[in-house]
């Protein structure tokens, strides 16, 4: 096998969302509603408990009336606004416009920050002529978060779950990826973070690492050996 392609999951793999509650806090100071020191540490750990911040913790316990949206939430941009406010509107909030302010404030670019070797990998695989795609579960355009970040230049293809109604693990999405980059399967690689999301690719043939969920500050080289895998390929 010669890696042709890579495939990088979005969230937890190349970025990291910022913290819950750095994320509560910005939304707050932009809305001007300040609250006392103990009742901002009880809300925010009440919305990471829920799962509300996408890309951030996952829900303790889905409420069975987002049960069905929830399993379904990266197929369109309305699925995923609705399973993520359903999850924030859990925790009572000072003002109700709040909930989707927060879904708001996941969506800008400042929200999110790059691993540290991200762009360093993304770089090496450029050099080596290795085409590049990002395939992600999600309900919005990520492309901005890459372009302020600077990493768009790196990136050959964007497969995202909601512009083909598709969400990983089906082996569809990754075989658009592999399309888009005019690569076989077999001769690509996915890097994720969740195993079982990104482990669909497998079943068409491409090769599979895995790095670890942290945050940005907690896993400075996890990406790096991506590209020794490339090398012995």
């Amino acid at each position: 096998m010669t890696i042709k392609g890579v495939l990088f999951d979005f969230s937890g793999t190349l970025f990291g969302i910022e913290s819950t509650a750095d994320w509560l806090r910005a939304v707050l100071q932009e809305a001007g509603v300040p609250l006392p020191d103990a009742e901002f540490e009880r809300l925010a750990s009440a919305l990471e408990r829920a799962g509300a911040l996408p890309g951030g913790a996952h829900p303790t316990s889905v409420p069975d009336r987002l049960a069905g949206v929830w399993a379904q939430r990266d197929r369109s941009a309305a699925q995923h606004r609705a399973a993520y406010t359903g999850l924030s509107r859990e925790v009572t909030l000072p003002d109700p416009r709040l909930h989707d302010a927060l879904y708001e404030r996941h969506m800008q670019p400042a929200a999110w920050r790059p691993y540290a070797d991200a762009a360093e990998v993304l770089a090496g695989l450029r050099e080596r002529g290795v085409r590049i795609a990002v395939i992600s579960n999600i309900g919005w355009d990520l492309r901005p978060v890459f372009r302020i970040h600077g990493l768009d230049p790196y990136i050959d293809a964007y497969t995202l779950s909601y512009e083909h109604e598709i969400q990983k693990p089906d082996p569809r999405l990754f075989a658009r990826a592999c399309e888009e980059l005019g690569v076989d399967p077999a001769d690509a690689l996915m890097v994720g973070d969740d195993r079982r999301a990104d482990a669909g690719a497998a079943a068409l043939g491409c090769a599979v690492h895995f790095v670890d969920h942290l945050p940005v500050d907690r896993r400075p080289d996890a990406l790096r050996p991506v590209l020794g895998l490339v090398d012995k390929s």
